[in-house]
């Protein structure tokens, strides 16, 4: 074979394999409790998602950082939070910059809650809020459009604004403006729903559709959605129920009118999550038109887990209101987070565990529906892209020294096969700590006393073994420190050392008296 005919095979094969690059779709939920999806053990109707996960892979053990803007750091940079210089990203690189030299349209839609604008990152486009959360009805002051003050209207495209359909519009009119179909170049869309995060604002049809559904309260809630996940498989027989923590009050326990009033937030929360899947299926369909569907690389995570901060304000409003201003409580949060302990901002699992369905018919090797129990992190989402887009990560973007990539690509486990996986994962926010490693997991709640749990025999941490092996609570508490230290870069509070005492924690607090207003 000649010079000329060998150089136009491998140009051949190099832009075969270009073609067969993978669109990829990374939807972020904030707020979302573990069980919280159909296909996790709940009775919210997610049936885009739960179809998702019927014919694609779903992690049990995948990690986020347990907190909003520390979660969104790692998704974006494969770095930990304060690693990546936290909301600045001063010492990492967003996928966005990694992907768009490789040949990628870079488009976000959402919450963005780090400094400047997705535009200053290597987005092309973005529509959404700079905040961290706002008004569902009428948003804030924060909305921008490719990096421009933008005013939310009263309406938006026939009906009225709300921000999960509008954040739904924007990224399908970026997918037409990209004139995606099957000979265009691939695109990474990351579309970050501030749904469920408080205040809780849901349409009033689509509360109304969850009348009556939580009047057996939170108990009687996590009992069911414990027992849907052990009869899908999705958590051994071995995990025990976490039981109901000490702050929160037995359902049977509490006044009628209490019960009507726990019973209606939980309602919209449950609402929320609805209208988000709704949305979801709005995209899908979107794709299957294009017929770029089956090579787009799905995944579907959350930040943290269920949220324990009650903040209600206008408790005698509806939720569909735009003056209210719902959160709900510890109470339905550990419902969330079934059937795990502790909350959002917490290192326990309750904290950091949340779904990851993967779905991409053309790319995944496992069978349909299947559920690996390999351990994975949010850090892991850049490996993944960079092998998948045929990228090269940075050691520099422009005035920016970028650390060392700390993710690991999940493509193995896409395969069907081990992946040679962290040899630690290192946990932080706050005064919450944690280490996992191997089957082992070391945690401290509110720099209270280390805990050590085994998670092969007890994912839900009931059983503390800090005391039986004191030496290897020494040896990971000190790997913890240097992590911290010299990786995270943590300054001197960050550094405190933990109690030796549990710190007692609550959440609950009385808001009855918002309605004598």
């Amino acid at each position: 074979m000649n010079s000329c005919k060998l150089f136009l095979l491998l140009l051949g094969t190099v832009l075969a394999c270009q073609a067969k690059r993978p669109n990829i779709v990374l939807i972020m939920a904030d707020d979302l409790g573990f069980s919280d999806l159909g296909c996790y053990g709940s009775e919210i109707e997610t049936p885009n998602l739960d179809r998702l996960a019927k014919n694609g892979l779903r992690f049990s053990q995948f990690y986020n950082t347990a907190k909003c803007h520390s979660s969104r750091v790692s998704l974006l940079t494969g770095l930990y939070c304060d690693q990546a210089g936290s909301t600045s990203l001063s010492r990492g690189a967003t996928i966005a910059e990694v992907l768009k030299p490789a040949g990628y349209s870079t488009w976000m839609s959402g919450k963005w809650h780090l400094s400047k604008q997705p535009t200053d990152f290597g987005f092309q486009r973005y529509w959404g809020h700079l905040s961290g959360a706002c008004n569902f009805f009428t948003g804030d002051n924060t909305f921008r459009l490719n990096g421009k003050e933008w005013s939310v209207p009263k309406n938006l495209n026939g009906r009225p604004f709300y921000t999960t359909h509008a954040m739904t519009d924007f990224a399908l009119n970026f997918i037409k403006e990209g004139k995606i179909g099957e000979a265009s170049d691939p695109f990474f869309l990351y579309l970050a729903y501030n749904a469920p995060h408080y205040p809780l604002h849901a349409p009033q049809k689509d509360v109304e559709k969850y009348d009556g559904k939580y009047d057996a309260g939170w108990d009687q809630l996590r009992q069911t959605r414990y027992a849907k996940q052990l009869t899908t498989g999705l958590i051994p027989p071995r995990f025990k129920l976490s039981p109901r923590a000490d702050h929160v009050p037995a359902w049977d326990s509490i006044k009628e009118s209490e019960k009507k009033w726990e019973a209606d937030r939980m309602e919209v929360f449950a609402a929320m999550i609805d209208v988000v899947d709704q949305n979801i299926g709005r995209l899908i369909e979107d794709l299957k038109k294009r017929k770029v569907f089956d090579n787009t690389l799905f995944l579907f995570c959350a930040d943290n887990g269920g949220c324990p901060f009650e903040r209600t304000r206008g408790r005698n409003l509806k939720p569909w209101d735009p003056k209210s201003y719902w959160t709900y409580d510890a109470s339905w949060a550990q419902a969330s987070n079934t059937p795990f302990r502790l909350y959002k901002q917490n290192q326990h699992e309750g904290g950091i565990s949340s779904p990851l369905i993967v779905h991409w018919p053309e790319g995944l090797k496992t069978k349909p529906g299947s559920i690996t129990r390999q351990p994975g992190h949010l850090i892991d989402f850049m490996a993944t892209f960079i092998e998948l887009g045929g990228a090269k990560y940075p050691k520099q973007v422009g005035a920016r020294a970028i650390d060392p990539l700390e993710g690991k690509s999940l493509l193995p486990i896409f395969q069907g096969e081990e992946r040679d996986g962290h040899e630690n994962l290192y946990f932080h926010f706050g005064t919450d700590r944690a280490l996992r490693q191997g089957k082992w997991k070391l945690v401290s709640a509110k720099g209270g006393k280390w805990e050590l749990y085994d998670l092969e025999k007890d994912r839900t941490e009931l059983n503390d073994l800090s005391a039986k092996y004191s030496d290897r609570v020494k040896e990971m508490s000190k790997l913890w420190f240097d992590i911290a230290k010299n990786k995270d870069r943590l300054g001197k509070k960050g550094l405190s050392p933990v109690k030796g005492q549990l710190k007692k924690i609550s959440f609950r607090k009385d808001t009855s008296g918002q309605l004598k207003e």
